[in-house]
């Protein structure tokens, strides 16, 4: 968002892309939207630029949040509410529950590396290392709130209208709902990528449903939430699963947007997000050849930004295949979040290019990318780090979900009143400091 002010008020606009973004089509859509008058952009006052007033996005239901009038307002945990996580991998969403003021008392992750970054960073967390399938959950029955994980996608079988606990046997979601059945929650919290709403036309995500149904779950509709909406420098989506339990009167809802998107500026220099510019790290390189044809690429740019000849010979025979393939030979913009990370920067699919140096990010820039706080330390070499960091779940999109789901579990008790700053925790109180500036 682009603030400027004119003759005493402060006049918003929106870049191309970043409505693109909002409302998840394409750049082409909306200039398809500009000429037939469903949108009228307007010239940037200062760049000349093709913006968009904040009143010309009022029609869109899906942004709506953007004007609303709100500050941050801090999710107290009532009491400790205790969370076991499976798939923890190397703790973005557990750091930010724990942000959030939630207890991670067990978490359990089969990458050794990982399981070393957790036991690196949090010393008093109990990480169980191994195949879930082995680690039984029985010990921790009715001693946990909130059982979470972030179970890879996999397709089982489905057959009628209702799919079986036992017939979700050998994928990653049966040890998931093995786990809450065992544990018996006051909540379980999945999450997945996107991908997983049309999995097998969505016969994958019913299925799921049907199982946490059948243990005596209730599932709130599954929502994908944009991460450049929960401070959050990259365009990254997630798709969320809550459960709650039959047997409370628990009331959950989704964490409610931030109006202020970052960019990867935000992220990698001294600013609202970082008190300092990146730290110096490690990280890959791309060999002489492909160092080349990358050079010759803009900021924001793509291979179709090439010269005919390099794009031909760089594409090889994806130059004559269908579909825009815009991850390719692809180097950021300072002025726009990130694309979402993979699990490494260097891939020739989904590149992720530093937008002045010819090079990828480095695992520090990666970190900052996903909101990690710069003293959080990877272990193993460089390729297990940008694996970890790649497959994470952003810190600052999980703090808000964790607030989310304190605000659920605290729904079934007396509320207490509001606002009691002794009671945040740090990384709260970091931001109630700031609330007298609009998250906007």
């Amino acid at each position: 968002m682009i603030n400027v002010v004119q003759g005493g008020f402060m006049k918003q606009f929106y870049s191309l892309s970043e409505v693109a973004d909002m409302l998840s089509v394409s750049k082409a859509t909306l200039r398809r939207w500009d000429k037939n008058g469903k949108l009228q952009p307007v010239r940037h006052p200062i760049n000349n630029y093709r913006v968009y007033t904040l009143e010309s996005l009022k029609q869109f239901p899906e942004i709506a949040f953007l004007f609303e009038d709100a500050t941050y307002q801090p999710a107290i945990p009532e009491r400790s509410y205790r969370v076991l996580e499976l798939f923890a991998g190397a703790g973005g969403l557990a750091l930010g529950l724990e942000r959030a003021g939630l207890n991670c008392v067990m978490l359990n992750e089969l990458d050794h590396w990982a399981c070393e970054t957790l036991r690196a960073n949090r010393p008093h967390w109990q990480v169980v290392e191994g195949d879930v399938a082995n680690v039984d959950f029985t010990p921790y029955r009715g001693k946990v709130d909130v059982v979470t994980g972030g179970f890879p996608c996999q397709a089982f079988s489905y057959a009628g209208k209702k799919l079986g606990f036992q017939d979700a046997r050998g994928t990653l979601f049966y040890e998931f709902a093995r786990a809450v059945k065992e544990v018996q929650p006051v909540m379980a919290v999945g999450e997945n990528v996107r991908g997983l709403l049309r999995h097998e036309n969505g016969r994958t995500l019913e299925g799921m449903i049907d199982v946490l149904d059948e243990l005596g779950y209730r599932v709130i509709s599954p929502k994908v939430l944009k991460a450049i909406f929960y401070r959050v420098p990259q365009k990254r989506e997630r798709l969320f699963l809550i459960a709650v339990r039959k047997d409370t009167t628990i009331r959950f809802e989704y964490p409610k947007p931030q109006k202020q998107m970052y960019s990867l500026k935000d992220a990698l220099k001294k600013g609202d997000l970082y008190e300092t510019d990146v730290p110096d790290s490690e990280g890959q390189a791309y060999p002489k050849s492909k160092k080349a044809v990358m050079e010759l690429v803009p900021p924001g740019g793509y291979w179709r930004d090439l010269p005919l000849d390099v794009q031909k010979s760089y594409m090889m025979k994806s130059f004559y295949l269908s579909g825009g393939k815009t991850g390719m030979a692809r180097r950021m913009s300072w002025e726009e979040p990130c694309l979402t990370l993979t699990c490494s920067p260097a891939q020739k699919q989904t590149e992720r290019c530093h937008p002045d140096e010819t090079r990828p990010f480095t695992v520090r820039e990666y970190a900052r990318i996903q909101t990690f706080p710069d003293d959080w330390v990877f272990q193993g070499p460089v390729s297990a780090q940008y694996r970890q960091i790649g497959n994470a779940v952003p810190v600052n999109l999980a703090f808000h979900m964790g607030e989310a789901i304190i605000d659920a579990l605290n729904s079934q008790r007396q509320h207490i009143e509001y606002p009691q700053p002794e009671l945040m925790t740090p990384y709260q109180l970091q931001l109630f400091e700031k609330s007298t500036v609009e998250y906007a």
